[in-house]
């Protein structure tokens, strides 16, 4: 049994997980961490340093202010962490390599299965069609989502770039630059309104043809089953830094 302890407790996507983990006969939480205490049968604490150790693996779906302080407290207890937060600075994207060597950390910008199959075939698609094909990727969220583009779109798009030797420099806008597309260009555009849980398309448009790769989720708790499996998959891993392919692999 894994014992879980969910940062971001009282959000949406905290709320997601203690349902999807009640269900399971393989994990439990033993804690949360929320700016909002409550009572109830699971303690519920505003600082993760009131777990007192308590755990073997923290889930991270809250904001990049309480992620950086998840790095601390995982760093003096030697404690697992799966990082779903998005949004994150490379100051504290250094950190979580930093402290991957001093445990297991598990980081994707997206928890679904699905999108890690839709970077899988674009990246392919990239290899075989080439330059001759404009690539453009269009998110949308929900319109409380804070950061834009999504993690999960540059997520998609590293996945291309690495796929096709760097080569793509990313263009967020184009409204206030006038010429022509350029063919190392990779455009990324972000749609937020009402309550879309997430969308992504990946566009390859060629000479009379567009290509589309697209993944619609249609509840968050897509992601928050990844997230679960991940935490279950890094228990008793060693120090390194783990993302959603290494966990596929394992199952195939």
């Amino acid at each position: 049994m894994i014992d879980i302890v969910i940062q971001g407790y009282n959000g949406r996507m905290g709320r997601v997980l203690q349902q999807i983990i009640s269900e399971r006969t393989d994990c439990r939480v033993v804690a949360g961490i929320d700016i909002a205490p409550q009572d109830g049968p699971i303690p519920v604490y505003t600082s993760l340093d009131q777990l007192q150790g308590a755990g073997d693996v923290l889930i991270d779906f809250s904001s990049p202010a309480a992620t950086k302080k998840a790095i601390a407290y995982c760093k003096e207890h030697g404690m697992p962490a799966v990082i779903c937060t998005t949004g994150l600075d490379e100051e504290t994207n250094l950190e979580l390599v930093e402290l991957s060597k001093s445990c297991a950390v598990f980081k994707s910008a997206n928890m679904s299965m699905g999108i890690n199959l839709i970077i899988s075939l674009a990246q392919k698609a990239a290899r075989l069609l080439g330059e001759s094909y404009d690539v453009e990727i269009i998110e949308k969220h929900h319109n409380r989502k804070l950061d834009a583009p999504s993690g999960t779109a540059l997520m998609i798009a590293d996945g291309i770039n690495k796929a096709c030797g760097d080569r793509y420099e990313y263009v967020y806008d184009r409204h206030s630059v006038r010429r022509p597309r350029g063919k190392q260009e990779l455009g990324i555009s972000a749609v937020r309104g009402g309550t879309i849980v997430g969308e992504h398309e990946v566009l390859f448009c060629g000479n009379d043809e567009v290509i589309t790769l697209s993944h619609s989720a249609a509840s968050r708790g897509v992601f928050a089953t990844g997230a679960v499996n991940a935490a279950v998959y890094l228990a008793g891993k060693g120090p390194g830094l783990y993302d959603m392919s290494d966990m596929l692999e394992n199952l195939l």
